[in-house]
C-alpha cells in the first residue's frame, strides 16, 4: 500500500480554494446570463424553424423545381388542416464562403411546439390524390436529396430589445 499524504498547510489549499471559487463563479455567471437571454417558450407559442439546403454546385434550380413541385404542396395541404401557420422560402442575393454557404432557406411557423412534433395530419388517400404516380414522386424525393450537400432544421426564439 502507498503511502497517503496530504499537505494540510494553509499556503497550499489557497491556490485550490482560488481556483475552485473562479470556476464556481464562472458557472454562475454564464448559467444567469443563458437563462436571462433565452426566453421561456411556453407550449402554447408559435414554434419557428429554418430549414437550411446546400446543394451540389449547379443543381440549385432542379433542387428548387422539385422542392415546389412535391414538397410545397404538402407544406401547402399542411397550412389548409392548420399544422402549419406560414411558410416562407428565401434564397441569397450572392455568394457567401463555401464552409457557410447554403442555397435556400425555408422558414415554417408552427402554432406551437406540439403541433411541429405531431405526425402530419394528411392521410395516404390525400397524399394519392397529390400525387397519383407514386412511382415518379419517390423517384423525384429521392432525386432532390441526391443533390444535396447538406441540410440542416435550426430552430429559432426571438430574443427582446430590451431584458
Amino acid at each position: 500500500m502507498l503511502p497517503l499524504s496530504i499537505n494540510r498547510s494553509p499556503a497550499r489549499r489557497a491556490p485550490l480554494r482560488i481556483t475552485c471559487g473562479m470556476v464556481i463563479l464562472a458557472i454562475t455567471v454564464v448559467t444567469q446570463g443563458h437563462t436571462q437571454a433565452r426566453p421561456i417558450s411556453g407550449a402554447d407559442e408559435r414554434f419557428v424553424v429554418e430549414y437550411y439546403y446546400k446543394t451540389r454546385w449547379g443543381h440549385d434550380q432542379e433542387f428548387i423545381g422539385l422542392f415546389r413541385k412535391n414538397h410545397l404542396p404538402i407544406l401547402e395541404k399542411e397550412i389548409e388542416k392548420g399544422r402549419i401557420l406560414e411558410v416562407s422560402i428565401i434564397r441569397p442575393r450572392y455568394h457567401g464562403t463555401e464552409e457557410g454557404r447554403w442555397d435556400y432557406r425555408v422558414t415554417i411557423v408552427y402554432p406551437t411546439v406540439t403541433a411541429a412534433h405531431a405526425p402530419s395530419p394528411i392521410t395516404n388517400a390525400e397524399l394519392r390524390r397529390l400525387f397519383p404516380d407514386s412511382t415518379a414522386f419517390e423517384r423525384e424525393e429521392q432525386r432532390r436529396f441526391e443533390i444535396l450537400e447538406a441540410h440542416w432544421d435550426l430552430p429559432i426564439v426571438p430574443v427582446p430589445r430590451r431584458p
